[in-house]
């Protein structure tokens, strides 16, 4: 990739955003299509975000990603948000527009596409969701009209009755999980696919956001997080079926693509670029 006068950026807001695969799948894709583009990540502090925003239409970037911890707080900066993203209370993707800022949500589609090429049909399922954030809004805004039950478990029971009312009002089977309920097998051995929506599994040395010993082989499994968290590992052993986040991760990044350049952009090169770069 030859960075000219002529390049136009796109990036990725978040903190931290270190660890981030977007711009190896971004940046081989428009090297593919022979894009005149390139895709950074930037560490925008605590604090900082609408000075971030702000920077957007100052530096003329194409667009942006956003990421934790930013993708309800992004929503009032932004002069026009897609009724999808409206909905869900979270924006991940950014376009520019001649200053013009208008935000959507493509978390949601592309963690559905991940299920559908992973054959994991959620239609009539018992599903839990672990973590009342961003991602959690986005994935349950889908789930929410396809499940039988639609079940929400935080530690931050605040957050997660917020979700559970934004949720209900596009569906009305979405219950909230008591720190009590998490804790017995009972309750888990009705749940058919659990997802966890947390950071836990980022670090080595994060407890599991569930309680490992009550999973059963009949279990789906499921983590946002790209890799083969402590969570999946041992989900796998017991012999769950599992899927981690890289599906999520492409697919979002493949209608962000679409949004931004109004192409379609090369799916085997960026899913290329992430399994090489993970």
């Amino acid at each position: 990739m030859i960075i000219t006068g002529k390049t136009r950026v796109l990036g990725l807001l978040g903190y931290p955003v270190e660890q981030s695969l977007s711009p190896a799948m971004h940046n081989a894709a428009f090297e593919r299509v022979n894009l005149n583009y390139c895709y950074v990540t930037f560490s925008v502090q605590p604090g900082m975000l609408k000075e971030a925003v702000d920077g957007i239409r100052a530096l003329n970037l194409k667009g942006v990603n956003v990421t934790v911890p930013y993708k309800e707080d992004v929503i009032p900066l932004l002069e026009d948000v897609s009724e999808e993203a409206l909905s869900i209370g979270a924006v991940n993707t950014i376009r520019n527009d001649d200053g013009r800022l208008t935000g959507y949500n493509t978390d949601g589609k592309g963690f559905m596409q991940s299920l559908s090429e992973a054959d994991i049909a959620v239609k009539d399922k018992r599903i839990l969701i672990v973590g009342a954030g961003g991602a959690s809004r986005a994935i349950g805004y889908y789930l929410c009209r396809e499940a039988a039950v639609l079940y929400l478990y935080d530690l931050d029971m605040e957050k997660a009755a917020a979700l559970k009312k934004s949720l209900s009002r596009h569906r009305g089977e979405v219950l909230l999980v008591n720190n009590t309920s998490a804790e017995r097998r009972d309750f888990f051995s009705e749940i058919d696919i659990i997802i966890n929506a947390t950071p836990l599994g980022l670090r080595s040395d994060d407890p599991p956001p569930v309680d490992i010993s009550l999973l059963n082989d009949a279990h789906i499994v499921c983590d946002l997080i790209y890799k083969n968290t402590a969570l999946l590992a041992a989900a796998s052993n017991i012999g769950c079926k599992t899927l981690d986040g890289l599906g999520m991760l492409l697919w979002q990044g493949v209608y962000a693509f679409e949004i931004w350049t109004g192409l379609k952009p090369p799916i085997d090169v960026m899913r290329g670029a992430l399994i090489k770069e993970r």
